[in-house]
C-alpha cells in the first residue's frame, strides 16, 4: 500500500505568484524609475514575515507558528509593487504597520484595513521619504491587458469580482463625464485606465476579501463610494494618491456596510484545493 500526500493549493498561493511575476516584470522592463532595488524588496519581505510571526506569538498567543505566512508575503509584494522609497527603514515601517493593523485594528473578528494600503498611508502621512508614483508602470496596453487578465481570473475564483468592476466602472464614467464637460479628447480616459498602478490597486488591493464588506450589495455600494471619493480627491484636491486615501477612509466604514448589508464572512480555507481531490489530505493507491 503506497500513500501519496496531495499537494495543497490555496488561491493566496496563486495571488502571490502573480504579484511576484509582476514585480519581476517591473524590475526587468519598467525599472520602477530606479526607486526600488533588491535590498528594499528583501527588507519588505523580511519585515512582514517577522512582524507576522511576532504578532502571532505575542498578540494572538498562537502556539503553532506559520514561518512563511501567505498573508505576509502578499502584503510585502503589494508594498514593493506600489510604494517607492530609498530608505530601508521606511519600507520596514510600512511593512510592520501594515501587518500589525490586522491584529490591532479589528471589529468583530475582522480587520478593517488592507495591510499594504494601511502601511502605505502611514509612511505617506508620517514621513517625507515615501511616495506612490501613478506612472511607474507606464501606460502599455499589453501590460494593462495582462493585469486585467490575471487579476480578473483570481477575482472570479474568489467570488469578489464586483468590487473591482464597480470601482472601475464608476471611476471611468466619472472621468468620461468630466472630459465631455471640459471638451477633452477620449485619449485622456484611455490614458487614465491604462495606468498599471490603478489596475494593480483595483485588482489586488481593493478586492482584499478579508477587509471588504461581506454582503454583495454592501460591496457594490462601498466600491462605488470609493470611486467617487477618488474622483473628488484627484480632481478637486489634486491628490495623486487619491485611490489609496479613498480606500483608507472608506475602510473605516466597512462595519457600517456589514451592519446594513450582511453576508457570509470570507474564509480562505474555502479556497484551498488538493491535487487529486478537494479537501482530502491524502490519497491511497494500491
Amino acid at each position: 500500500m503506497k500513500v501519496i500526500s496531495n499537494v495543497k493549493i490555496e488561491l493566496r498561493d496563486i495571488q502571490a505568484i502573480a504579484l511576484s511575476w509582476f514585480l519581476a516584470l517591473g524590475l526587468l522592463s519598467q525599472n520602477f524609475d530606479m526607486a526600488i532595488d533588491v535590498p528594499i524588496i528583501l527588507i519588505s519581505i523580511i519585515s512582514c514575515l517577522t512582524t507576522q510571526i511576532l504578532a502571532d506569538l505575542l498578540i494572538k498567543k498562537q502556539e503553532k507558528l506559520d514561518l512563511i505566512s501567505r498573508s505576509a508575503i502578499i502584503t510585502s509584494l503589494g508594498l514593493c509593487l506600489l510604494l517607492r522609497t530609498h530608505s530601508a527603514l521606511i519600507m520596514a515601517l510600512a511593512a510592520a504597520c501594515g501587518i500589525l493593523s490586522k491584529f490591532l485594528i479589528r471589529y468583530r473578528g475582522k480587520h478593517l484595513f488592507n495591510p499594504a494600503n494601511f502601511g502605505i498611508i502611514i509612511v505617506l502621512c508620517c514621513t517625507n521619504q515615501a511616495w506612490v508614483s501613478p506612472g511607474q508602470w507606464g501606460e502599455s496596453f499589453s501590460l494593462a491587458l495582462l493585469f486585467v487578465g490575471v487579476g480578473g481570473l483570481i477575482l472570479s475564483w474568489l467570488g469578489r469580482w464586483e468590487t473591482t468592476v464597480v470601482f472601475l466602472l464608476v471611476y471611468s464614467l466619472g472621468i468620461a463625464f468630466r472630459n465631455v464637460w471640459l471638451g477633452f479628447e477620449f485619449e485622456i480616459l484611455w490614458h487614465e485606465l491604462n495606468s498599471g498602478s490603478l489596475l494593480l490597486f483595483a485588482f489586488f488591493m481593493l478586492s482584499d476579501p478579508r477587509s471588504i464588506p461581506d454582503g454583495k450589495v454592501g460591496r457594490i455600494i462601498w466600491s462605488a463610494t470609493i470611486a467617487l471619493f477618488t474622483l473628488i480627491l484627484k480632481y478637486q484636491f489634486f491628490l495623486a494618491t487619491a485611490p489609496f486615501f479613498a480606500l483608507f477612509f472608506c475602510s473605516i466604514l466597512t462595519p457600517l456596510f456589514d451592519y446594513f448589508w450582511q453576508g457570509k464572512r470570507f474564509n480562505w480555507r474555502e479556497t484551498t484545493y488538493y491535487l487529486g481531490g478537494k479537501n482530502h489530505a491524502e490519497t491511497q493507491i494500491s
